[in-house]
């Protein structure tokens, strides 16, 4: 009588059948002793891809207003340069929401921050850069599609350096302009034009400078305030409540060119304090 043969691990053949692999992380329990966690969590990382796809979705309608400008659709591609520009800002409020979520639920992983690092990458660097060349950069040639790569260049140095120095910076300064921020001054400078009805091709010069200025802005050793140090958990006087329904009234009385105000008030906060610095030493 021949012996029945074995039957195969039906979970381990699943597992091997699978195209992607199990994500195996070390860390330390809450006694200190080392464990393997498989897999990743949930939560934190959809908003990090949420954050993702509004930055592809930004690239894409920059592309679809180029091919309107083509097809000499100068509304068409105005609406998508402003959807682009939106979805910068819906990038940012994610962007700021994962991390948040993760501490909160206290769900904090390496994936999870090299994970919202290329998000960023995406959402801050590649999208703004498309979506300034699109506008205004693409009718100087060669030196429109340099200057977008030097945001772009910019963005990706900044994110790696903030990667580096995560648990040795002083947490209430940024070390150069936050990726964010100059995405903001970007993405803002297009839509608030947009909605003038003014097309970028007659603010080229002025839109190369500011792209390269934010580029540079990202790399510079120049300090700015992370605002980390405020408590939002603490109790604040009444007055504090009046003063965000008030900030959020005037946003929304018109986002456009209020959005562009504060980030390019913020940008100039720190080479202004910079100065400031240098001229009472």
């Amino acid at each position: 009588m021949s012996e029945r043969p074995e039957e195969p691990n039906k979970a381990s053949d699943a597992e091997s059948l699978l195209p992607i692999d199990e994500h195996v992380e070390e860390g330390h329990d809450a006694e200190g002793r080392q464990v393997r966690h498989r897999g990743i969590y949930l939560l934190p990382n959809l908003f990090t891809t949420a954050n993702l796809f509004a930055g592809f979705y930004s690239i894409i309608s920059s592309m679809s207003a180029q091919s309107a400008m083509r097809a000499g659709d100068t509304a068409g591609a105005s609406k998508y340069f402003a959807f682009a520009a939106i979805a910068i800002f819906v990038a940012m409020v994610l962007d700021g929401l994962d991390g948040r979520v993760a501490r909160m639920t206290n769900t904090q992983s390496a994936f999870g921050a090299e994970y919202d690092s290329l998000s960023d990458m995406v959402a801050f660097g590649v999208a703004p850069a498309l979506l300034a060349f699109g506008w205004a950069l693409g009718d100087m040639g060669k030196v429109g599609w340099m200057v977008a790569f030097i945001y772009v260049a910019g963005a990706a140095l900044r994110l790696a350096r903030f990667n580096t120095q995560v648990g040795k910076a002083d947490k209430r300064y940024f070390i150069g302009l936050a990726s964010p921020a100059a995405a903001g001054v970007v993405a803002g400078t297009v839509w608030a034009f947009s909605d003038f009805g003014i097309q970028g091709s007659k603010l080229s010069f002025l839109v190369a400078l500011l792209v390269a200025a934010a580029g540079m802005l990202m790399v510079s050793n120049i300090k700015y305030n992370s605002f980390k140090e405020l408590d939002l958990k603490g109790r604040v006087p009444f007055v504090a409540i009046l003063a965000v329904v008030l900030v959020f009234a005037v946003v929304f009385s018109d986002p456009p060119r209020i959005l562009l105000l504060i980030f390019l008030a913020y940008a100039l906060s720190g080479p202004i304090q910079y100065l400031l610095r240098r001229r009472k030493a």
